[in-house]
């Protein structure tokens, strides 16, 4: 009983608390799923994520704050200096995109300086394959995959934490890496992608941090609706 409360206390990720025999040392499986059942569990989390592209080094970085349900704040930029701004309140979107990404659109900016208007407009299904690309989801889901392996213990961000390395038969030549928190709660911190035609690395904060995110303005913004006459 003893041990069975120490394991609540200080989380499960933790030696001698997966569910085994006395000091039996959790599996990389258990560990990942461990971090992924915490990470399911968040009020709300800060994702910061960097993406280049093997072949030109070009790509794109982003950061996301998110109630993991219906309400986030978005900004994703591009090495080419256009950025789009999205803030996401239960059904409704209000994007800001910058001169660049306009351009970068094939729109013909007249006004001179920066845009700063936001549209509004219905929220939908968002994704880098889908008409809405450049927009992100409030949710993000977190599920074990591949054949996960235990790396070196190291830090991030000051973090006590220990490598997963993950390979999926999916993607081939591609490698994971999942560093998860070993004090504490076993928080996912850090994913570190590296494939043969990109990189990525995504991490992970704020946990459980109040969230700020309220809509802009009512004089910055159009209504897309109204502007199309529906």
């Amino acid at each position: 009983m003893t041990a069975a409360l120490a394991c609540l206390a200080t989380g499960a990720a933790v030696a001698g608390c997966s569910g085994g025999s006395s000091g039996e040392e959790p599996s990389a499986e258990q560990l990942l799923d461990d971090a992924n059942d915490t990470m399911t569990a968040l009020k709300s989390v800060t994702v910061d994520g960097k993406t280049t592209t093997v072949a030109t080094g070009e790509g794109f970085s982003s950061r996301l704050t998110t109630d993991l349900k219906g309400t986030c704040r978005y900004r994703v930029t591009w090495s080419t200096g256009a950025s789009l701004e999205q803030i996401r309140i239960g059904e409704s979107d209000y994007v800001r995109p910058n001169r660049a990404y306009l351009e970068r659109a094939g729109q013909d900016v007249t006004i001179a300086g920066e845009q700063k208007r936001w549209v509004k407009s219905p929220a939908r299904e968002a994704g880098w394959d889908t008409e809405n690309a450049g927009l992100a989801n409030c949710t993000r889901e977190f599920a074990s995959f591949g054949k996960a392996t235990k790396g070196e213990r190291t830090e991030v961000d000051g973090r006590q934490a220990i490598a997963l390395v993950v390979t999926d038969k999916a993607d081939k030549g591609g490698t994971y890496t999942f560093y998860v928190a070993t004090k504490g709660k076993p928080y996912l911190l850090k994913v570190a992608y590296k494939g043969a035609e990109y990189r990525s690395t995504t991490s992970f904060s704020a946990f459980d941090a109040p969230l700020n995110v309220r809509p802009p303005a009512e004089t910055d913004v159009l209504d897309a609706d109204r502007a199309s006459g529906d």
